[in-house]
This record gives C-alpha cells, structure tokens and sequence, in this order.
C-alpha cells in the first residue's frame, strides 16, 4: 500500500534510494538530511549510516548512496493510478547509483504504465550523459533542481534529453530568475525554503517566474512561502492557491 505524501505536488513517493551528496547551495540545509538521521534513530536501517556532523556541529550527508533493491518493483503492487515522486530522500543521477540499477527502475515505471513518475535531479550532467540508455514512456517526468542564476544551465541540459514531460523545480528559490528560456518546458514549480535555518524567499522572485510562465504558457505550482513556519506563512499567491499541472494526455 503506498502512503500519502506531504509534497504538496505529488500523491506518494518511492525510495528506492538514500543517501546523498551536496552538489549546490540549494543542498544546504536539506530536509532529507535531518529526517534520514531521525529515521535512524528510530531504528530504520535503510538510514543507517547516512549522515554524519561536520567541525561547525552540522549534520549532513557523507557521500553514501544506498540501492534498495527489494522495492525496485514496488509501484507494480499499487493498482490505483497515482503521481509518484521517485528519490524524495536521494537522487536517482548520483554518481554512486550505476547504470544498471537505474535501467532498471525506468524498466518498472515503464511497465507501471497507470502510473506518473516524478523524477527531479540536481545532477543534470549525469541526466543528459544516461538519456539516451535509458526507455523514456509517457508517463515519466523528468525535472530539475534550480536554486538561483547560476544554475540554469541545468535547464538546458534537460531540454536536451529524450523525456517526453520536461518540468522545473525553482525550491529552495534562493534568488531572482530573469529571462528563463522556457521553450520545451511543460512545467514549473516554485517553493521557499523552510526550517529553523530557512533563506528568505522576496516575493518579487516569484511574480516574475510567474508572469513568464503565463508569457509562455506553461503551467505554474506554487508550492510554499516557506520559512521557519511554513504552514503559517502558506501557499497563497495573489491571493490565491496555484496548482497547475501539466497538460498531459
């Protein structure tokens, strides 16, 4: 049975993966981190050994990636369709995680056709370099991570992959976005980020991916304000809720 997802832009999640490495200051204060030493401690193995303190006293992940075979084929066993958000805890383009495995998870979503996946990577390299091995169906989707300008390169190696559904993910927003080339886009999100040690998010950041997404047509999600109390701080944009999807057969 899968369970509930908190994120508000999908409907489960499937780790088949955890553990990580940073690859960007969007990394930084990372949720998975603290909660994979939290699942730790409450004695699940799958997190056992993940993270480890730093000389400042920070927590953070050290590097090991771990494949959870027996529940490569878990989306088969769910019979109602869902939008599945796949490694919310890793991610699947780490270079720790080889070829093979990753084959063969595209292979269960393939044959898991009633299913949506949702793929996100900070990894984009790694994303453009495994594209053409990999079977891309319809029902994957395939994103990335884009914290602030210095990272929208990572935008276009993904416009460059075979994925038949291409979305953005601007969360943590950790700076202005002007000018995104949106062409072969067929979805954006945007997020604050949250936590004790949240960066702020100016609202002025969000109206303008916002407008350029109406420019260009391309369904927007906003999915939080984030900050230190999130659920106070909401999801109303203009003075309302944005939960567009992609237009998607």
């Amino acid at each position: 049975m899968a369970h509930k997802s908190s994120i508000e832009w999908t409907e489960t999640t499937w780790n088949l993966l955890t553990g990580c490495t940073r690859c960007s200051p969007g990394c930084d204060h990372c949720y998975a981190v603290l909660l994979s030493y939290r699942l730790e401690r409450m004695g699940q193995a799958k997190y056992a050994g993940l993270t480890v303190l730093n000389r400042r006293g920070q927590r953070h992940f050290n590097g090991v990636v771990r494949l959870h075979e027996e529940l490569l084929e878990q989306p088969l066993r769910w019979r109602k369709p869902k939008l599945v958000f796949v490694n919310s805890m890793s991610d699947l383009f780490h270079r720790n995680v080889p070829l093979e495995f990753t084959q063969r998870a595209f292979d269960v979503m393939n044959r898991a056709n009633w299913h949506r996946f949702q793929i996100l990577t900070k990894r984009s390299e790694r994303l453009l370099e495994l594209s053409p091995l990999l079977t891309w169906t319809p029902n994957i989707w395939m994103g990335v991570s884009v914290e602030n300008s210095e990272f929208t390169w990572r935008i276009d190696d993904l416009r460059q992959t075979v994925a038949r559904v291409k979305f953005l993910s601007l969360e943590p927003l950790l700076g202005p976005l002007t000018d995104l080339d949106l062409d072969g886009i067929d979805w954006v999100i945007v997020g604050g980020e949250s936590g004790p040690k949240a960066r702020p998010m100016d609202q002025a950041w969000v109206i303008e991916i916002l407008d350029q997404c109406r420019k260009a047509t391309v369904p927007f999600f906003f999915k939080q304000w984030g900050g230190v109390n999130k659920k106070k701080a909401g999801r109303l944009l203009e003075g309302r809720t944005w939960d567009e999807m992609p237009a998607v057969s």
